[in-house]
């Protein structure tokens, strides 16, 4: 990654083709580039509804896709890099993957942000303490940050899953969660401090979003995700986006959903800084 190119204020784009802690099917280390293909096949422009043209802001660069040297070194490889990013004063903006990748990026955050707050779109709370034996799962990333005592606050939003364990761990971590079924249009979404970004496009219902490995009826559509980010009042100072499976999309349908939130949640990121 050529670190030297960027500045105060910029925001890198970083994809991280990483799957092997899916705990159901790999794919998303597929997604990195699917998203990238269709942010740029020409069918739509690179502009934000918010007004922001990321093909014409010299301050949106695209650092490619991390590069690991093996699976045991991924994760802190993960962390040291982003943190690399962040101490020259620019912002992250990343592709999984699976939400594995979420620990390690977060903590980097909160280690660069004293009082952190984690906003986390999803339709699984991701706070088991292990699961099938490996506590790096894409089911356990929140469990690993929550541990570290370094985040203020974390709010999920749009969850359908779930079950005793993770109502315990939410209840041991003090997490904030709204379930899809008490979700409300005029949901207030405001945080005091900085705020990280996670969204798994699996938050969104199957109908809008098939390109996932784990389907789970009932959740937001295209639109009430993208209300929600604009109506965000935060510091926003990083963000991923995370489990679009390319073996599951159908005609490229959720690699252009990831590349549609690429434009408005790289515009806020731009306008943060």
């Amino acid at each position: 990654m050529a670190n030297q190119n960027l500045n105060r204020g910029d925001v890198a784009l970083l994809g991280i083709p990483l799957d092997h802690n899916s705990s159901y099917m790999t794919g998303p280390a597929l997604a990195p580039q699917r998203i990238r293909e269709a942010l740029h096949c020409g069918s739509a422009n690179m502009t934000s509804e918010t007004g922001y043209d990321l093909g014409a802001d010299s301050r949106f660069k695209d650092f490619g896709d991390l590069k690991f040297s093996g699976r045991e070194t991924a994760l802190s490889e993960i962390s040291d890099r982003v943190a690399a990013i962040i101490a020259l004063g620019a912002k992250v903006l990343s592709l999984g993957g699976d939400h594995s990748v979420s620990a390690p990026l977060i903590t980097a955050h909160a280690k660069a942000y004293p009082g952190l707050n984690i906003l986390h779109f999803d339709a699984h709370s991701d706070l088991y303490d292990e699961l099938d034996g490996n506590r790096d799962s894409h089911a356990c990333p929140f469990a690993r940050i929550m541990e570290t005592g370094l985040v203020k606050r974390l709010v999920q939003v749009g969850i359908r899953t779930l079950n005793q364990h993770q109502k315990e761990q939410a209840e041991r971590f003090g997490v904030e969660i709204i379930q899809m079924k008490d979700w409300k249009a005029n949901l207030d979404l405001s945080f005091d401090g900085p705020l990280y970004l996670s969204i798994d496009l699996d938050v969104l219902d199957p109908a809008f979003a098939p390109g996932v490995s784990h389907h789970e009826p009932g959740g937001m559509s295209v639109r009430e995700l993208i209300n929600s980010l604009h109506k965000l009042d935060a510091d926003l100072v990083g963000a991923d986006i995370v489990e679009l499976n390319p073996h599951r999309d159908l005609v490229g349908m959720t690699a252009m959903v990831g590349a549609k939130l690429v434009k408005e949640v790289g515009s806020r990121l731009l306008k943060n800084g």
